[in-house]
């Protein structure tokens, strides 16, 4: 791409649309490569109180800055993933039509509560998911590399 042009995108023209792994989440994209951003995009998203976002891992890098509100971050292994009968992480279903795939459970899990002013680096592989248990909605930026990213939705047991 050639030298980007300047932009600026207002609140009220962006769209927010319900992210289909997660009730309770919704995603509005504020700068992309569709805007001209050559490298990175910038996404607002909004965990509503009592929601959940499942275990997955995804194909890209996160770096995430929580914007307000107070919920759970969990995060895993890169790399630990396990099935139930002890063989090495693979997929055991794939839904191509959604972009998403399903891994077995991770192990080496740790949670945080996080809040306004905190920031995350979620690794690509990463295993990671949000809770949010408040009565106060969530919202976060989150800035990814353009391009496509796969989704791997973790299996837990139970």
């Amino acid at each position: 791409m050639s030298n980007p042009t300047a932009r600026v995108r207002h609140g009220e023209a962006i769209e927010y649309g319900t992210v289909e792994a997660a009730e309770g989440l919704r995603k509005g994209v504020l700068i992309d490569e569709s805007d001209g951003a050559p490298n990175f995009a910038m996404r607002r998203f909004v965990l509503e109180p009592g929601a959940e976002v499942p275990r997955h891992t995804n194909k890209v890098e996160h770096e995430q800055y929580v914007l307000e509100g107070e919920y759970v971050v969990g995060i895993g292994d890169a790399s630990e993933t396990h099935r139930a009968d002890g063989d090495s992480a693979e997929r055991s279903s794939e839904d191509r039509s959604s972009g998403q795939c399903r891994r077995e459970e991770a192990v080496n899990e740790e949670e945080h509560v996080v809040s306004a002013g905190d920031s995350l680096l979620i690794p690509a592989g990463t295993v990671h998911w949000y809770r949010n248990e408040s009565d106060e909605r969530g919202t976060f930026l989150c800035v990814v590399p353009n391009g496509d990213d796969e989704i791997d939705l973790i299996e837990t047991n139970g």
